[in-house]
């Protein structure tokens, strides 16, 4: 795949909110301004989708795209499609590509799922022999084999995702862009999607990928870009870039004084990845708005969710264990966790609890987790498993 690769330069989008024109008075001024507007200045109406975003993937290399919704992130990756243009900038890609950025995956919606599948192929540039000989494969892998014959405009949102995904990750694609479409699928084929990316990865082949799932993004990228606003906030190793944006997100919790106690601060005495089996300390800095309240209504407490699923793991109230706040205007409590999971990223919150009910009155600041080293088990927790052999017919030892 000698010259392959995507370059993202400088690039603008605008949008209009409103890119309707009743009559041509109208188009033809609007036709007019935007002819003689090559500056970075907005018409009324208008607003940037992407403003001044840079990044470069190599062959080898796997970039995940993160940020809020409304970020930009799919308009990125419509531009790397060439669904669209940049306003500004340049964005070029060097391969053959296979995308899926919509449900549908471009599908023509009154042709079979067997026609769209050599339509596909055809788009990517591939020869006619070529689909052919993948065709089985495809099918096999999308598991939709018995409505392969059946116009695509009868499938479910699930049946279009597993033939595009199926289509593109099997055409020997050079770059292969993915959006979140992915989570439309049910978890047996989602799973198996993302074994499918990670084999492509391993393959030399750029993988560009759209998903708010961070751990699956923090498994398959090397590298990440953050976008929020339309701006790239941060670049760089994809475990420092996920850390970044669940910061970030984690101090933008609002608290109201509803609660007798206010979090000022979630400090981890260690920022180093915690070993499955391992302990995590970190410190929680508060302030006492009532202490009279205190002892009656209030406790620390910790929720653990895996950022996968966003379920929660574990929830502590520091009242269960008989850990009772002072009633000095300010605190600093350092808690310890075993983090008996599975390696993978997660999700620790500050929340104050309601001594009697255990209701959560207020939530604070949270932070990232990632837990690493292997296991050799799959699920949520880490159970560290020992089997042992005998004879059929000896008893246990």
């Amino acid at each position: 795949m000698p010259g392959s690769g995507v370059t993202f330069q400088h690039v603008w989008k605008r949008f209009s909110r409103s890119e309707r024109h009743n009559a041509l008075r109208d188009l033809v001024p609007a036709v007019f301004a935007r002819a003689v507007s090559a500056s970075s200045s907005l018409e009324r109406d208008e607003f940037w989708a992407l403003r001044d975003v840079s990044f470069e993937v190599r062959r080898g290399e796997a970039l995940g795209i993160i940020g809020p919704n409304g970020a930009g992130k799919s308009t990125a990756l419509k531009l790397l499609t060439r669904i669209m243009r940049p306003t500004k900038g340049v964005c070029e890609l060097r391969g053959r590509i296979g995308a899926l950025i919509e449900i549908s995956a471009g599908f023509h919606q009154d042709l079979s799922g067997r026609e769209n599948v050599f339509l596909q192929g055809a788009v990517m540039g591939m020869k006619r022999a070529e689909i052919a000989r993948k065709f089985d494969e495809i099918v096999e892998f999308s598991g939709i084999s018995e409505f392969i014959d059946t116009p695509v405009k009868r499938y479910s949102s699930g049946m279009n995702a597993r033939l595009g995904f199926s289509i593109a990750a099997h055409l020997d694609p050079e770059v292969l862009i993915i959006d979140e479409v992915l989570s439309v699928g049910d978890y047996a084929f989602q799973q198996k999607a993302y074994d499918r990316i990670q084999e492509i990865a391993s393959r030399d082949i750029i993988v560009v990928l759209v998903s708010h799932n961070l751990e699956r993004v923090s498994q398959l990228c090397s590298q990440a870009i953050l976008l929020s606003q339309g701006q790239a906030v941060q670049t760089g190793p994809v475990d420092d870039v996920i850390a970044g944006y669940v910061q970030v997100a984690g101090d933008s919790h609002s608290q109201t004084d509803s609660a007798p106690i206010r979090y000022d601060r979630l400090e981890r005495t260690s920022l180093q990845d915690v070993p499955s089996g391992g302990w995590l300390t970190f410190t929680l800095s508060g302030t006492v708005l009532d202490a009279a309240r205190v002892p009656e209504t209030a406790g620390i407490g910790v929720v653990v969710r895996a950022m996968s699923s966003g379920s929660p793991l574990f929830s502590l109230n520091s009242n269960a264990i008989d850990a009772m706040i002072p009633a000095s205007p300010t605190f600093v409590a350092e808690v310890e966790l075993q983090m008996n999971v599975t390696p993978g990223m997660y999700r620790l919150q500050a929340v104050v609890r309601d001594r009697r009910t255990n209701r959560i009155l207020q939530r604070g600041p949270w932070t990232s987790v990632k837990v690493s080293g292997t296991t050799v088990s799959t699920g949520i927790v880490q159970m560290n498993p020992r089997i042992s052999f005998r004879e059929p017919g000896s008893r246990q030892p």
